[in-house]
């Protein structure tokens, strides 16, 4: 009895709580209301309309401004070492190739050791004559290089999507230099397009302390409520211009109000940590030559940067005359990393350090996003359109609709046949699958995922082998009812013996669902999660919950007799 009482209560918890999470898909409530969750489910571009974009990244030209770039450090660095007559040029600058040239053999060694010391990681000598010296790029550092070019360019339209507050936009990597960009529910594409071409604006800042945090923060509660605003309600470009230009005049001379999103929160407007900047640094992105994670002594992630020469001077002179304070690192206004100065760095070489208090994992995600963002805002690919679709709300509805028309006529036939087949176990199986479906659907909502055609197709095969399960059970009820065993033992039987099989198909089908997760890419991915969450659902609802239903008959309210 006791058993049967917390089962039944964990069944009761489970609908409840689905009940709570798919209601905001059924009802609009309000941002005052009651309801513990207002979050909806996220519709594809597939089913809504939107628009999809395929863009070329012009890799090989940032490797030759990387090449550019290089062959006046090394210049630089030969002329700092005295190497005589030296002079350096590139003739294949896709590839990274720079040819040295000095007068005697003895310029040629020291050339040869300013690359050893200087370049250890990144160049290798291929060739050399008595007065030249040929390198070239590692294979690996211009593979991985490659491939960080294109993280940034996702990185830099991922901040230029987030302007239009799109809902799940995906944004991935097709081969070596594409990027796939699909925006459900975007429709002025000629903006968005402009948007995402636009080069990320990389700047280095230093922080003022002519205001305190709360002085801060009570001039941005002053100025929202005069001027009738929230960060909520806007482009977070649009709420920063409004704000710092209401401000004109309250905030110190050459100073700017961005902001910072707190570690924990899900979004800007969630935990935005306001700072107070000077405009007069000078030291933008176009001062970096490269940023990557880089390890300290102890083996902790950190960024290390690494400045042109030109770069090297301003940044030398900017840390020299702020020691002790923050330096602010600001990606399009948006404050990424706010370290602080600890002495003048000299030779175009530096560290952002992360500080402890957290796990590994949490600082080395934190590290790739810093370095990624400063390389983003430093070396922005050139993109090119090369291909655009734009999906109308019209066609969008119309696949949703025949989806849902298939789904239905599915539904309607599988509850019909359960009921005329198995009569009274048929309609527990029919609560029990209504029961799932809402919980397939609460959990996609929780999770914050994105519902699309392949998902519902999932969604439907779900339907499927949750039935499955109760045909297996009902079939082994009828089997022990066969062989003369009361009601009540044939059905904790049937349920017994039949848990093997149904827990062997789901496993498969879950192993499968996985191996389609992790190889797979965009809709086959959709699919897949979709697949394990129904699994989930069906053994909670179609074989648990079924169980407590047909308990509760038999116990509560003394069924002797249930035709099946």
């Amino acid at each position: 009895m006791d058993g049967l009482r917390w089962r039944t209560i964990g069944a009761a918890a489970g609908i409840v709580l689905a009940l709570v999470w798919v209601m905001p898909n059924i009802v609009s409530f309000s941002e005052n209301s009651w309801w513990p969750s207002k979050q909806k489910l996220n519709y594809g571009l597939d089913i809504q309309g939107g628009l999809h974009l395929v863009m070329g990244v012009d890799v090989d030209g940032v490797v030759k401004e990387s090449t550019t770039r290089m062959v006046a450090s090394i210049k630089a660095d030969l002329a700092k070492d005295q190497v005589e007559g030296a002079d350096v040029k590139t003739d294949k600058p896709e590839a990274g190739e720079v040819i040295i040239t000095v007068a005697n053999a003895e310029a040629k060694k020291k050339a040869e050791k300013v690359l050893s010391e200087k370049y250890p990681t990144t160049l290798q000598v291929v060739g050399s004559t008595d007065n030249s010296v040929t390198a070239r790029y590692f294979d690996a550092y211009l593979t991985e290089y490659k491939n960080r070019v294109i993280q940034q360019a996702i990185e830099t339209i991922r901040n230029r999507i987030d302007e239009f507050g799109v809902a799940e936009p995906s944004i991935s990597q097709q081969g070596s230099n594409r990027i796939l960009v699909q925006l459900p529910g975007m429709a002025d594409a000629e903006k968005a397009k402009q948007l995402i071409n636009t080069t990320a604006k990389l700047d280095f800042m230093i922080v003022s302390t002519e205001k305190t945090q709360q002085e801060l923060q009570a001039l941005i509660a002053d100025a929202e409520k005069a001027g009738n605003y929230k960060m909520a309600g806007m482009k977070y470009s649009d709420y920063v211009n409004k704000l710092n230009a209401d401000l004109k005049g309250k905030l110190p001379e050459k100073t700017v109000l961005y902001f910072e999103k707190a570690p924990n929160a899900a979004s800007m407007e969630a935990g935005a940590i306001p700072f107070l900047l000077r405009t007069d640094t000078d030291l933008t992105g176009g001062a970096l030559d490269d940023a990557f994670v880089g390890y300290d002594q102890y083996g902790g992630p950190q960024v290390s940067l690494h400045f042109n020469t030109a770069g090297a001077t301003k940044f030398a002179d900017l840390t020299g005359n702020n020691v002790g304070k923050q330096m602010a690192i600001v990606l399009d206004k948006i404050v990424k990393s706010a370290p602080s100065v600890r002495d003048r760095i000299a030779g175009g070489q530096a560290v952002i350090t992360l500080g402890g208090g957290r796990d590994r994992n949490g600082m080395m995600d934190e590290a790739k996003m810093i370095s990624t963002a400063l390389r983003a805002g430093a070396l922005p690919a050139t993109l090119e359109q090369l291909e655009e679709r734009r999906v109308g709300p019209t066609l969008g509805a119309d696949s949703i609709a025949k989806a849902k028309m298939g789904a239905y006529i599915g539904a309607a036939l599988i509850i019909l046949f359960m009921l005329i087949y198995y009569k009274g176990m048929g309609a527990i199986a029919n609560v029990s699958l209504i029961i799932n479906i809402t919980g397939v659907f609460a959990l996609l909502t929780s999770f914050g995922a994105t519902l699309t055609l392949p998902g519902i197709a999932a969604i439907a095969l779900t339907v499927g082998f949750a039935v499955d399960a109760n045909v297996l059970i009902n079939e082994r009820i009828k089997e022990e009812l066969a062989m003369g065993h009361s009601l009540k033992v044939a059905i904790k039987e049937g349920y017994h013996r039949a848990m093997s099989a149904i827990i062997d198909g789901n496993v498969t089908t879950a192993a499968t669902a996985v191996v389609l997760l992790y190889f797979g890419t965009g809709p086959v991915r959709g699919f897949a999660v979709n697949l394990l969450i129904g699994i989930a659902t069906t053994l909670f609802a179609n074989v648990f919950v079924s169980k407590v239903i047909v308990d509760q008959l038999m116990v509560k309210f003394n069924v002797k007799k249930l035709s099946i």
